[in-house]
């Protein structure tokens, strides 16, 4: 593409051999040391209440939605055509690092790139992100009975997602999903993290859990006492995080399904069973 902006080849880092791309899943930096990105507050401070069991947070896309494959080819087109990126290479690249905002996404790609063409490319994405990938992103299947599960259950339940808020509130209003959730916090609010440290705040002295489907997402809630990372993996073409790997990063539990996880909570603020000390044997009397 003439004209577009291409990334200076490190000495050090051959290219990959040709067939295979090279994943920035080990080396790139965490959420929590964001470049690009300046972190929200909420805007009212919302005084804490006392919920009766705990509290479940759920992440957004690739987790309620159905709808990585479509955001990620949306990300993979914009990318190409402001960077030169092969598009297959940048859909790789942007699934490897999703979990943050896509502000963030492009400062840890393209950190030599001009600031106004990252800050350009993002507002591009954000729009077509909302007509082309959700205009037509569902829940996964088990989404709708879940909630309602979990609900009856008395679990408080919470949305922390990179969209924006309202976004947010508009795609969980159209599925009939908005009725379940106490609260939402978007990218307009900060990061995941400092999501999950207001919800401990918000809703203290219970067991707090992050439902997500990354790093990332398993990263965030494990650096926060009283969170629990629970995961969805993927079978995302070309993209796959089994359980294996998001235990790796953190997750107590990783399924491709969440049709389980009311059970896997149950079981994990379970009091410990305390088991009683077998009586000592009273030595036989003599006769």
């Amino acid at each position: 593409m003439p004209g577009a902006y291409e990334p200076p080849p490190r000495p050090d880092d051959p290219s990959p051999p040709p067939g295979e791309l090279e994943l920035p899943v080990v080396t790139s930096a965490s959420q929590f040391t964001e470049v690009g990105h300046t972190a929200g507050r909420p805007r009212i401070v919302v005084p804490p209440v006392r919920v009766e069991r705990g509290v479940v947070v759920f992440d957004l896309d690739g987790t309620i939605l159905d709808d990585l494959a479509l955001i990620s080819a949306v990300a993979a087109d914009v990318m190409q055509k402001a960077f030169g990126t092969p598009p297959e290479e940048a859909r790789i690249h942007y699934l490897a690092t999703t979990g943050m905002p896509f502000e963030a996404q492009l400062a840890q790609l393209y950190p030599s790139a001009p600031a106004v063409l990252r800050k350009s490319t993002a507002v591009t994405f954000h729009q077509r992100k909302v007509t082309e990938a959700y205009a037509k992103a569902k829940p996964f299947p088990e989404i709708p009975k879940l909630l309602k599960r979990l609900g009856s259950e008395r679990w408080t339940l919470a949305i922390s997602t990179g969209a924006e808020t309202e976004m947010a509130d508009i795609l969980l209003e159209r599925e009939g999903l908005r009725y379940w959730f106490e609260e939402a916090l978007g990218s307009g609010e900060g990061t995941k993290r400092e999501h999950l440290t207001e919800y401990r705040r918000r809703f203290p002295d219970v067991p707090v859990f992050l439902v997500g489907d990354s790093r990332f997402d398993m990263e965030a809630a494990t650096s926060i006492p009283g969170v629990t990372a629970l995961g969805r993996a993927s079978t995302l073409t070309g993209w796959g995080l089994t359980p294996q790997d998001l235990r790796q990063w953190g997750a107590a539990w990783a399924d491709y399904s969440l049709s389980e996880l009311p059970e896997v909570i149950d079981r994990l603020t379970r009091p410990p069973v305390k088991r009683a000390r077998p009586s000592a044997k009273r030595p036989a009397k003599r006769r």
